[in-house]
């Protein structure tokens, strides 16, 4: 909204609030008619500079002085307020401008649908990974939180359900989608309409209940994520497993974390192509010890967990290991 309500409000009430003390004060002082001190009011009070209604007598002339000084006082509010929704709509025209012209540029990045707590959330580690993406968000509260994370967070202030949505956001050069509105109706058809766009799309959903993520899977998302479910998990792991928690805490990413679980990515003309992971030498040289391994032509779900020293390293395996910024940045500088 280019005008704060809260602002009209405000000085709609205290222009409204002084023309009538102003018309009370001439009824009393001067003893005119309620139609003649409501006139009277109304000219002093906008300063239009109209001749008085009747001569005035001296008292009448330092109320009117009051009046008017009151008067310019909620003028000059009111201007105030025009001014800077002039410039708010300035600077969004320029924003929209400015994400319109990065949108044509962008390609291998990430969809975010939905600007809430938990997109947000996502923005915040998008952000931290050094990712590109942009939120679909439409809700101007919303807006406002997430450009105040970072200028350089892409919103389109669109609703994401739609498909010119979508295609703004440069959908069919992304590289992977997230949808994580508040209705599960609205995250199933942004599901369905991002698989049609690009079938070759990373989709992941957000989704309430057994029911609405066995239709997420049927829409075409590739992985599903039901709060309700995982902070389950979470506060059973933590009464009954706390070492596990803690371990666990650890490896999750997140702003205030020195470590994190991360992976990096072994080259098409890595020296380390074909040779095993004793060959590798990992630990020693990042001071990492790996703990997974996705392997390029295994199914998304099919991970190598604690993979023995014969593990045969291939290009555009995915080598997934606990560490600091500075150890993950070796491993990927390592295996490319």
């Amino acid at each position: 909204m280019i005008f704060r309500r809260w602002q009209l409000i405000f000085v709609g009430a205290y222009m409204a609030a002084i023309t009538v003390v102003a018309a009370l004060g001439y009824l009393w002082i001067e003893g005119w008619s309620w139609k003649d001190s409501m006139y009277m009011a109304v000219i002093t009070v906008t300063a239009v500079g109209y001749h008085e209604v009747h001569p005035l007598t001296e008292a009448g002339r330092y109320w009117t002085t009051f009046v008017l000084a009151g008067g310019l006082t909620g003028l000059g509010m009111w201007f105030a307020i025009v001014t800077a929704a002039l410039v708010r709509m300035d600077l969004g025209n320029y924003a929209k401008a400015r994400t319109m012209k990065k949108l044509q540029r962008i390609r291998d990045h990430m969809i975010v649908c939905g600007g809430g707590k938990m997109g947000v959330q996502i923005a915040h580690e998008l952000l931290g990974a050094g990712e590109k993406f942009v939120v679909i968000e439409q809700d101007e509260e919303a807006v406002a939180r997430l450009r105040r994370i970072s200028p350089e967070v892409l919103v389109l202030e669109e609703d994401a359900t739609n498909d010119r949505a979508l295609t703004t956001a440069a959908v069919e050069r992304a590289r992977g989608i997230v949808t994580c509105l508040s209705d599960d109706a609205d995250n199933l058809y942004v599901c369905l309409s991002a698989r049609h766009l690009n079938p070759d799309l990373t989709v992941v959903a957000r989704a309430e209940g057994d029911a609405a993520i066995e239709k997420m899977y049927r829409a075409g998302a590739d992985h599903v994520v039901s709060p309700n479910v995982t902070g389950a998990v979470w506060v059973a792991t933590v009464l009954v497993r706390p070492s596990i928690a803690r371990l666990l805490d650890i490896a999750t990413p997140g702003r205030r974390r020195k470590r994190r679980l991360d992976f990096a990515v072994v080259g098409d003309a890595s020296p380390l192509v074909g040779r095993t992971l004793a060959e590798a030498s990992v630990p020693d040289r990042t001071g990492l010890v790996v703990l997974a391994i996705q392997h390029r032509d295994s199914p998304s779900d099919e991970i190598d967990f604690n993979p023995g020293a014969a593990t045969e390293l291939r290009a555009g395996d995915q080598v997934i290991a606990l560490g600091d910024d500075e150890q993950i940045e070796r491993l990927r500088r390592y295996l490319r």
